[in-house]
């Protein structure tokens, strides 16, 4: 893929925040942490495009990301992170329920998983809330330069079990660092686009 144009177009918090656009757009769940701003400027070969923080539990909005004009990236804000209260844990849910019920253009919804952990509750339960919607059930594994290949095969079978996945090519292992996994996610997203790979 070819990236002519990365930019923000809005960080939202409610509904009617939301861009007004008719382009397809895939999202991104996951454990505060786990990498998505990461893996969003990795794929887009942008150093701070998606701001990554130390802090986990920092994205409380649902960020949208235009490329190339043709789709949008949807970074979801992280879950799980325990110093979050019971209120803000549930408007989370709340913001993530609208987006996902009434996002006609959302084609597919990502779960990032970290390679070296086993799948926590919340994951399990993302991960079921993310099927029951109808959609694939794609993990990306990231931060996949930490292990090597015989303990990242491990790892995958660890995260497939976990989560009843039937289908080892589900997961993809990832690394913003290294920039290991890429060109496989780029296939599935274009893919999932229906977009010609450039």
């Amino acid at each position: 893929m070819i990236i002519r144009k990365a930019e923000l177009l809005i960080t939202a918090a409610k509904k009617e925040q939301y861009p007004i656009t008719v382009v397809p757009e895939i999202a991104f769940s996951g454990k505060s942490n786990v990498g998505k701003s990461s893996m969003i400027n990795a794929m887009l070969n942008r150093k701070k495009l998606a701001r990554t923080s130390g802090s986990p539990g920092k994205t409380q909005t649902i960020n949208f990301y235009n490329i190339n004009d043709q789709f949008n990236f949807v970074d979801l804000p992280g879950y799980g992170y325990a110093k979050v209260s019971k209120q803000k844990k549930d408007k989370w849910g709340e913001m993530l329920e609208i987006y996902l019920k009434g996002r006609n253009q959302l084609k597919e919804i990502v779960l990032l998983i970290d390679i070296r952990h086993e799948p926590g509750i919340n994951d399990q339960q993302m991960y079921e809330w993310i099927k029951s919607y109808n959609f694939t059930g794609y993990v990306i594994a990231t931060k996949a330069d930490k292990l090597s290949r015989s303990q990242q095969i491990k790892c995958i079978s660890v995260i497939k079990k976990c989560l009843d996945i039937k289908d080892s090519s589900l997961i993809l292992p990832f690394s913003a660092t290294s920039k290991a996994g890429v060109e496989d996610v780029w296939g599935l997203f274009e893919n999932i686009l229906g977009l010609e790979a450039e």
